[in-house]
């Protein structure tokens, strides 16, 4: 059985495998197990037992097995990234639960690809890609979707969660408090999350210090390194808005080892949602992006379009909300 397998491979029980694999909670096992149960199952090729599961529910029938292959369009590695990390888990944990494998996991820098994914029945594609790379997907294999922050305008099934309204969400949190000297770190190049921030500066009155903008690539080295040199050249900044998560728990470090320094507390929110964020100390504040419903979505739309059950484009847009914790303070 495929479930003991994994479980020896990883070397614990196969109800803590079957746990992982049906549903991907945090609380099922460390982040470090869940790793190696997923990558064992991509191993090993694991599929559901089906038998099993007609015990459950007599009147399934047998699902054809469907491959699918994923493009991350964003990032070098799944490791560098906590977010994509966790999508991916989670689309994983809806791929096996739709009877689905995957052949390949490509990245786009390996441009262009070193497997073939017209055999793949489809392609979902995590994180924002170029008209080119995506041409280049469909080039091969007309089956697509996306997964990403805000419509790209393609021809392709997208599934979305709007990045400048997670960005406007967490200003207004912080304008709320009284906030208006409001930096911000992160990529700041045709970024929804930075438009967002520039609008609600825009909408409140709020003028617009360069100085408290900091572009970064989003990583914790750089998020340490922009929130440095924000406290060393902008003592004024009462809170901080980080575009994600992994930068804001950087911010967060930095404000408590400089805490006896500072003329004030600074307030510091984010957006993911990631599950490092509820280990920071203070908990961090932050923007949910709801992983686990748009990885559902996206397989659902991706074997609709595989079985023609739809043929035009569809997209899926997913509302974000504020998860408060401890890390934003009223201005006085």
């Amino acid at each position: 059985m495929s479930l003991k397998k994994i479980a020896a491979i990883v070397g614990v029980s196969p109800s803590t495998v079957s746990r992982v694999l049906n549903n991907a909670s945090s609380t099922c096992a460390s982040k470090e197990v869940r790793n190696r149960i997923f990558q064992a199952a991509r191993e090993i090729g694991y599929k559901p037992n089906e038998n099993a599961r007609k015990l459950q529910a007599a009147s399934a029938k047998p699902k054809p097995q469907c491959h699918v292959s994923i493009v991350l369009a964003r990032i070098p590695s799944l490791e560098i990234d906590p977010f994509f990390h966790e999508l991916f888990q989670s689309l994983e944990v809806a791929l096996i639960e739709n009877y689905a494998t995957i052949d390949h996991i490509i990245y786009a820098e390996e441009m262009p690809f070193s497997q073939d994914i017209s055999k793949s029945h489809g392609v979902i594609i995590l994180g924002r890609c170029s008209k080119k790379l995506l041409d280049q997907i469909l080039e091969q294999n007309p089956n697509a979707v996306g997964i990403w922050r805000n419509s790209m305008n393609f021809n392709v099934d997208e599934v979305v969660c709007d990045g400048k309204k997670a960005a406007e969400r967490a200003m207004e949190h912080l304008i709320s408090l009284n906030h208006r000297n409001i930096a911000y770190i992160g990529d700041c190049s045709y970024e929804s999350r930075y438009i967002g921030y520039c609008n609600s500066l825009i909408q409140h009155d709020i003028p617009m210090n360069y100085d408290w903008i900091k572009p970064t690539d989003q990583t914790k080295e750089a998020g340490t390194a922009a929130v440095t040199e924000l406290l060393r050249h902008s003592p004024d900044v009462s809170a901080i808005f980080c575009a994600n998560d992994v930068t804001a728990i950087s911010a967060l470090e930095i404000l408590k080892k400089e805490k006896r320094a500072l003329p004030r507390k600074i307030s510091v929110i984010s957006i993911d949602n990631i599950e490092d964020s509820q280990n920071t100390s203070p908990f961090l504040t932050t923007i949910n992006i709801p992983r686990g419903e748009m990885a559902h979505m996206a397989v659902f739309l991706l074997l609709d379009r595989i079985a023609r059950k739809h043929t035009e484009s569809v997209r899926i847009e997913f509302p974000c909300r504020i998860i408060k914790r401890d890390s934003c303070y009223r201005n006085e």
